[in-house]
């Protein structure tokens, strides 16, 4: 039985263009469960993690089904196995976020700051009450000219018991987030205390919202840009580290 050149090379080439079609399926699966993927066909084939904080995010209890939900639960474990895998260079974060649950989204602030490797993040639509500490995590932050940062005071869901012992716990965990904003952005405690609880801007509310270059003016945001600027820098903080 004979068979002609171009069908040869149709099989010798269908079991790599087999592999590169699951390894594409399993890329495009993990984007849509994680809201994560890995970006490596850049010119310097700099291996990159992204990591998207969508919605809201989740704590201990699930949101409904209809709701855009970022899940502390799947975040962490992908944290540590990238700090863990020594091919990935470096991590970025892309956000618009409303916030959600405090200690869910402190946890993965404190696990993006505390990654070895150059992390990058990019505020889009938004990021919102604990979106902040998230956004300030990485070693350098942007934000799009038309996205918002806003910061106040904690809420707390269902029934709260009107005693001393309870404002002094939404004052503890008010100092967690100030603290951890303060530590990572350029803005002060004091000043991070006073935008949380201005009472000049929000008619119904207390808080502060931050529009592009308010948020770098006010020191929470290291600069105005998008996904360009950001991968630019992400690129340039990599081969620098390599370098150096």
């Amino acid at each position: 039985m004979r068979m002609n050149t171009s069908e040869t090379e149709n099989r010798s080439f269908s079991p790599r263009r087999r592999t590169e079609r699951e390894i594409e399926q399993k890329d495009d699966e993990k984007l849509q469960e994680y809201g994560q993927m890995t970006l490596e066909k850049n010119s310097g084939s700099r291996k990159i993690h992204l990591l998207s904080i969508i919605g809201e995010v989740e704590g201990h209890e699930n949101l409904s089904g209809n709701a855009k939900a970022t899940k502390y639960d799947h975040v962490l474990p992908q944290l540590a196995k990238l700090e863990d895998d020594d091919s990935i260079d470096g991590l970025l974060v892309l956000l618009n976020t409303s916030g959600g649950d405090v200690d869910a989204g402190l946890a993965i602030a404190e696990m993006i700051a505390s990654l070895t490797i150059p992390s990058v993040s990019l505020v889009l639509g938004g990021s919102h009450s604990i979106g902040v500490p998230l956004a300030v995590s990485t070693d350098y932050s942007f934000i799009v000219p038309t996205g918002t940062m806003m910061i106040h005071p904690v809420r707390m869901n269902g029934m709260v018991i009107g005693t001393a012992q309870t404002y002094e716990y939404f004052e503890m965990i008010q100092d967690r987030i100030l603290s951890f904003i303060s530590t990572h952005s350029g803005v002060g405690y004091d000043e991070a205390k006073k935008l949380m609880h201005n009472t000049r801007m929000l008619t119904r509310d207390l808080g502060t919202v931050l529009v592009g270059s308010e948020a770098v003016e006010a020191g929470l945001i290291d600069a105005v840009g998008g996904i360009c600027d950001a991968l630019r820098k992400l690129y340039q903080m990599i081969d620098e580290g390599k370098n150096g």
